[in-house]
């Protein structure tokens, strides 16, 4: 499970944070530092299962554009992908909500064939097993992260028999993501002496020149 980073009118930035990543997973996924101002679409799914979504033959509705290319064949397909362009961009979308449902079936095949539109796969754990979703938006300030979308988690009324670690978690959340506007400041006065110096002993050279 991959949760993305946000920018305007996208919803799957460069940067992603990985969930239980096998170990395949996580020696191939790119690792990336957090920046102050950036945004993150926090997405974390737990289940009594294996984890591992499994497709059934639910019927996809939710899709989303690409930026691949290609030049398509179908009139029905030209003018669904024309339309989903127009109204929805880079941004999900369901294809109830298009002109003609009946020719929106027929366009979206082959839009998703060529991999023009990517689908919203509904995903399954197995039978009898529990699954739990938690979503929410993150932006990450100076003096720490704020969470700005998301209902808020109770955790008195959930049992686990999984603890996290009090000390090293806090340790965590308290890193400021950039440094001190004090110790910037130092190092920038720290700069600014030494060009001073160097200035100095550079007019004192030229003005021993001239005395000679």
């Amino acid at each position: 499970m991959l949760s993305h980073q946000l920018k305007q009118f996208k919803i799957d930035g460069e940067k992603t944070i990985i969930q239980n990543p096998s170990d395949v997973q996580r020696k191939d996924h790119e690792k990336c530092e957090f920046e102050n101002y950036e945004v993150y679409a926090v997405d974390i799914l737990i289940s009594t299962g294996e984890g591992k979504g499994r497709e059934k033959d639910t019927r996809t509705t939710v899709y989303k554009k690409t930026a691949e290319m290609y030049q398509l064949k179908m009139k029905a397909s030209r003018a669904f992908f024309s339309q989903v362009d127009k109204r929805f961009g880079n941004m999900p979308f369901c294809i109830r909500a298009l002109d003609d449902e009946k020719r929106t079936k027929m366009g979206v095949l082959e839009c998703v064939n060529h991999k023009l539109v990517e689908p919203f796969n509904v995903l399954y754990e197995k039978d009898g097993e529990l699954v739990a979703q938690f979503k929410f938006t993150v932006l990450l300030l100076s003096s720490g992260p704020v969470m700005i979308t998301g209902l808020p988690f109770e955790n008195n009324i959930y049992v686990s028999e999984h603890l996290v670690d009090a000390q090293v978690f806090d340790e965590i959340v308290s890193q400021a993501l950039v440094k001190k506007t004090g110790e910037r400041k130092k190092k920038k006065s720290a700069i600014t002496n030494e060009k001073i110096a160097g200035t100095n002993s550079h007019r004192s050279q030229n003005e021993g020149k001239a005395n000679d």
